[in-house]
């Protein structure tokens, strides 16, 4: 999903004065900061990325902070792993609601929204006054169920991009703006992300989507964080590979985590190569980086 931390901030800082509310800020992410400005403005919404949600919930003595004021927790910038969803909401006792939109939206196109049924794992629905699809590579809809393309139109979509005429006709056209982002659309109408288009590892000839193996890895209790992505390979054009981080005091290898995914994935889509790491690389907002991941000598399992 795009980028859009700065088109949020500004966001919630509309929000906050249209509602007469108190925004707290803190100039770069930490978990510890985050809890102790919970307890201490008694906040009672609080809105962030997947990643702080995971650091926040594996946070050591977090119990030690009063949090109860804490009502509602908003998600975005990328697919929250159901597990952590549900981990935070029972740790907490709160509502965490996904939404999905870019800087190109302006920045929100779906939400679950709070008056409605809240599906776990799901970007909710369009937004008043805009219209979503999932479509094929003829940019055809695609029936229920089935994976393709976001496509959105609507009053939040951009006119286009800055003196990039030719960039603009790639993402825009007949008026309906093409996300990158795939999914598929359940038949209540609320769309689930499947992962981003070019983020999609092709192992000889079969479409691997790595939230989909991340969201396993995420099951193993041992798991604090998890990145898949693909490699260059000689024999199926690029291989699946996963880096690792473990929560505290856990202790396994990353041959067990291999098997452990491999027993409940499709054969052609487990990780080959799997490597654990103290910390995984991240952004300013606190999105993992896989570009900045660097894979050790490849060994055949």
């Amino acid at each position: 999903m795009g980028d859009v931390s700065l088109h949020a901030a500004q966001l919630r800082l509309n929000t906050a004065i249209a509602s007469g509310g108190t925004l707290t800020l803190i100039p770069r992410f930490d978990p510890e900061k985050v809890l102790e400005l919970v307890e201490r403005d008694r906040v009672d919404v609080f809105e962030g990325v997947p990643t702080m949600y995971n650091a926040i919930l594996h946070l050591p003595d977090r119990e030690r902070h009063d949090t109860s004021k804490l009502r509602l927790c908003v998600s975005g910038g990328a697919a929250l792993p159901v597990e952590i969803l549900r981990g935070f909401e029972k740790a907490f006792s709160c509502t965490v609601l996904e939404g999905y939109g870019l800087s190109e939206t302006s920045p929100v196109a779906s939400f679950n929204h709070p008056d409605r049924e809240r599906k776990a794992g799901s970007i909710g629905t369009p937004i008043e006054g805009v219209e979503m699809m999932v479509v094929d590579e003829q940019d055809n809809e695609v029936r229920p169920g089935e994976v393709g393309e976001i496509v959105i139109r609507g009053h939040n979509v951009m006119k286009g991009y800055w003196r990039q005429p030719d960039a603009t006709a790639e993402v825009i056209r007949d008026g309906w703006f093409h996300s990158g982002d795939m999914a598929r659309k359940d038949a209540d109408g609320y769309y689930f992300i499947v992962d981003r288009k070019k983020d999609m590892i092709i192992r000889g000839g079969f479409n691997v989507y790595p939230r989909e193996i991340e969201e396993v890895f995420y099951e193993h209790p041992a798991v604090r964080e998890a990145a898949v992505f693909g490699l260059p390979d000689d024999e199926y054009g690029e291989e699946i590979a996963a880096a690792v981080t473990l929560k505290a005091g856990a202790s396994v290898s990353s041959d067990e985590l291999r098997e452990y995914v491999k027993q409940q994935v499709a054969a052609y889509k487990y990780p080959r190569q799997v490597w654990l790491l103290d910390e995984l690389p991240k952004g300013p907002t606190g999105k993992i980086i896989k570009r900045e991941i660097k894979p050790p000598p490849y060994r055949v399992p």
